[in-house]
Order: structure tokens, then sequence, then C-alpha cells
């Protein structure tokens, strides 16, 4: 990315713009030191420790960038207070971070809540800690704006949880005391769990399965960036989670050996139309690509929910 942002440059380019859907280094938004990140509450000394070590990577990553000739970031989905605020700094306001929050509430409509199971009592949408509630509402959002059109009955209701890390892999997870709707509501309820990226997957199975402890119906795991190892499909391969939800933002998503098991509960919405629409829209002062889809679905055939999708022409 350096070298071909600096030939660009090198060779007369007015404006180079890096066009980045999972934003390298995001993870690594803190430091060692004061300065290094910046979170919603005060960092403890145990948070600072943490890093001993290690490198401010996401502002170095920016720094770099910017003097290899990258004028402008664009980015998809990312949480971080710390990468959006740098990366704006950096790069002057020429940070933009695209939300897939419609995106999302398109497929749940179609597919979700125009389309529900008997066994179902309706939709609950859920965050799974703070960092991911501003996204979910936003879903939220887009989903009552949705029902409220079609005049369907059973609303989608909003559950927000909160998530206390006492080690690596050791989370520990209850109900939001601001959270609109109590855990016991979403018995018989469909609930989707979103977040940004899965890395390990442990708050994410935690948080499922209390959910699931609670009654729900089923429980769908959306996560925008799906980075795939073995403890990543261990863990999520638990029974709480009925099916994964996320997009090929990491390419690599796609290939059904990487999939492993999760295959069977797995679902890939291919997002290069709606990128090539929100830069149409960005840069061109368009409307973007009318009455197409902004998705395809790529899914496997070991998948329950393969024939379903293919007769409803979402693939």
């Amino acid at each position: 990315t350096f070298l071909m942002a600096r030939a660009a440059k090198d060779n007369g380019a007015a404006r180079v713009v890096l066009v980045e859907p999972d934003l390298f280094y995001s993870a690594q938004d803190r430091g060692p030191r004061p300065g290094h990140g910046e979170v919603a509450s005060e960092r403890s000394a145990k948070d600072y420790k943490k890093f001993d070590g290690q490198p401010f990577s996401s502002r170095l990553y920016a720094e770099l960038l910017a003097a290899s000739g990258v004028d402008e970031v664009i980015t998809i989905h990312n949480h971080s207070i710390t990468v959006r605020r740098l990366f704006s700094r950096e790069f002057r306001g020429r940070f933009f971070n695209f939300s897939p929050a419609s995106l999302y509430a398109d497929y749940l409509t179609k597919h979700e809540i125009l389309q529900p199971r008997a066994d179902s009592k309706g939709l609950t949408v859920c965050a799974p800690d703070n960092g991911a509630a501003p996204f979910v509402k936003e879903v939220f959002s887009e989903l009552q704006a949705r029902t409220g059109r079609l005049l369907i009955g059973s609303e989608p209701t909003l559950l927000l949880m909160n998530k206390e890390r006492s080690g690596e892999r050791q989370v520990a997870i209850e109900p939001s005391p601001e959270s609109p709707t109590v855990l016991s509501d979403v018995k018989q309820r469909d609930v989707v769990v979103f977040d940004d990226m899965v890395r390990t997957g442990s708050t994410i199975v935690e948080c499922c399965r209390q959910i699931k402890a609670a009654g729900a119906n089923r429980v769908i795991f959306v996560v925008t960036h799906f980075y795939s190892s073995d403890e990543v499909k261990e863990n999520l391969n638990d029974r709480a989670i009925d099916e994964i939800i996320t997009t090929n933002t990491l390419p690599t998503v796609l290939n059904r050996d990487m999939q492993g098991r999760l295959r069977r509960k797995m679902l890939v919405l291919k997002i290069e139309k709606w990128i090539a629409n929100s830069l149409y829209n960005e840069y061109l002062g368009g409307k973007g690509l009318r009455n197409q889809p902004p998705y395809s679905v790529d899914i496997s055939t070991k998948n329950p929910r393969w024939r379903d999708i293919h007769n409803e022409g979402g693939m």
C-alpha cells in the first residue's frame, strides 16, 4: 500500500484515496503510555500494563500512510473512537467510515421480518457491549423505519449488554441498565447480536449463551469483519449461535475450507456493489445504482438455509 501510494504521487497523481474496508491495525488502538489512545472512560494501570512492549500501531499506520502519499482514507464499520479521531486528524477530516447499518437492515427486513418463522414472536437486535451500542442503535432505527412503512404488527426491539473483561479470554456479560429491553423479554424471539469484528469470539459466545438461556428462539451473530482462526471457529461453533452473517471485507471468508464446520451456519453478504454505490455517491454526487440489491449472498449448500435463500433470489 505504501509503495503504491508513493508511486502514484511520484507519477503525478493529484490525490490518492485509500479504500480499505477493514482498516489495518484498528484493534491496536491503544499503547503503553498516556496519550496512546482515546477511550470512553479513564484507562486503568492494568490496561496500560497490558500494552507493555507493544507499539501504538494504529497511530503509526496512519502516519505511514500519510507519509507515503495517501490523502484520504475510506473504511467500513470501524467503531474504535481512537482510530476514527486519529485518522480524522492525520488526514485533516478526509477520513470516511461507511456504515453498513442500512445494508443489514435491508437483509433482516427481507429475510427475517417479512418472512418470520412460525415459532418466533419477533426480532430483537442486541449490542454485546458498550462499544457496539451506537451502531446497533443505528441498525435498530433503520429497522423501525422499514417496519413502520410496511405496517408490520411485530416491531423490532433493542437489547443492550455490558462487558467486563477480567483477562484476555475471560469476560463477564450482563444486561445494561440503559437497555430498553430486559433479558427475559427475548423469550421466543429471534435475537440478532452485532459487532464490528471477531478475533477470539469469547465475548460473543458468552453473550449468546445468556440470550439462549433466557429462552430466545434463535440467536444470529452479525459481524462485519470476520477474522478466521482455529480459536474463532471453535468458539463460534457453540450451540448458542444458530447462524452467522458476515461480509467479504476480508475475502478469505468466502473460502469453504476457511469456514470449516461453520459453513453449516454461515452466510456471507458480498458487498462490492454497496461499496461502489457509496463511492459513487461520495465522489460523483449521483444516486448510485438504482433498483439493484446492494449485496449478493454467498452460502454453502451444507447450510440448511441454502435452498430458502436460493428460492428467494438472494444469491
